[in-house]
């Protein structure tokens, strides 16, 4: 399998994580997927153009290129579940709302799947992992930032309309305190937009396995309502009217993040 991820190395110690845009699928997924599965609903959707201000940020880039229908990033290699309420796990076999994702007996293989750990899970975390290690050699501490979206209403998930800004710290576990104060701070400024810290998204297997402050590494997840930037339903169109002034929301949110951290730690 190739070209499984796309890379860009910058200059801050910043990484913006992406593990949920790609739309590649293996033969073996893409011939098993039920007909209502084929418009790939669960993608984050355009969070790659979202986020196309981090080159002048100066962060690092990473996002996948195949779906987490084929295999989910965010979610640990034993597959141990995260969430007590519904989820999907490492191989989705439901869509969001409950449905099958696959036709009756068209599961990929045990055989496929280990190769969709091999060849597309162990790469991204590979390049996940070298790269906070390079940003913390270099500053002496890294901030991941895991860049989530997902429809505002999905009743099997949680009820009502989600709130815009979704911001996880796994607890408080993944990130210095003060970081989450600043960053629902920017969010209580931003006229028109709800947010929640630690709600429903709390952090998915990124957050919480890279997040660790007390070794300077400080990670924080954000699942963005997909409302408040693009159509929720096919094509799923990103929208500029929409997604203007939720950029500059989420600009405000990384630079206080950085700010925060050339504080802290002086550079």
């Amino acid at each position: 399998m190739d070209n499984v991820l796309s890379f860009s190395r910058g200059r801050v110690p910043l990484l913006i994580s992406m593990p949920h845009p790609g739309v590649r699928l293996t033969p073996a997924v893409a011939a098993g997927l039920v007909d209502e599965a084929q418009e790939l609903a669960d993608t984050d959707w355009n969070i790659p153009r979202l986020y196309d201000f981090a080159e002048e940020l100066g962060a690092s880039t990473l996002a996948a290129n195949y779906s987490r229908y084929v295999i989910d990033l965010n979610r640990p290699a034993d597959d141990q579940p995260l969430y007590a309420s519904a989820t999907t796990g490492l191989y989705p076999e439901t869509l969001f709302d409950g449905r099958p994702l696959y036709k009756e007996g068209q599961t990929p293989s045990k055989e496929e799947r280990a190769r969709y750990l091999a060849e597309v899970w162990t790469p991204y975390h590979r390049t996940l992992e070298e790269e906070l290690a390079r940003l913390k050699a270099e500053f002496g501490y890294a901030l991941l930032w895991d860049a989530h979206s997902i429809r505002s209403h999905i009743p099997h998930l949680f009820d009502g309309r989600l709130p815009d800004f979704n911001i996880g710290t796994f607890a408080g576990a993944s990130c210095d305190p003060q970081i989450a104060e600043r960053l629902q701070a920017v969010c209580a400024e931003a006229v028109g937009y709800s947010h929640v810290l630690n709600g429903r998204f709390k952090g998915g297997h990124i957050t919480r396995h890279y997040g660790q402050p007390q070794q300077d590494v400080h990670a924080v997840q954000l699942e963005l309502s997909q409302c408040t930037y693009m159509n929720e339903i096919a094509p799923f169109d990103y929208r500029e009217e929409l997604a203007g002034p939720t950029r500059a929301v989420l600009r405000q949110m990384l630079e206080s993040f950085l700010a925060w951290g050339r504080e802290r730690y002086g550079r």
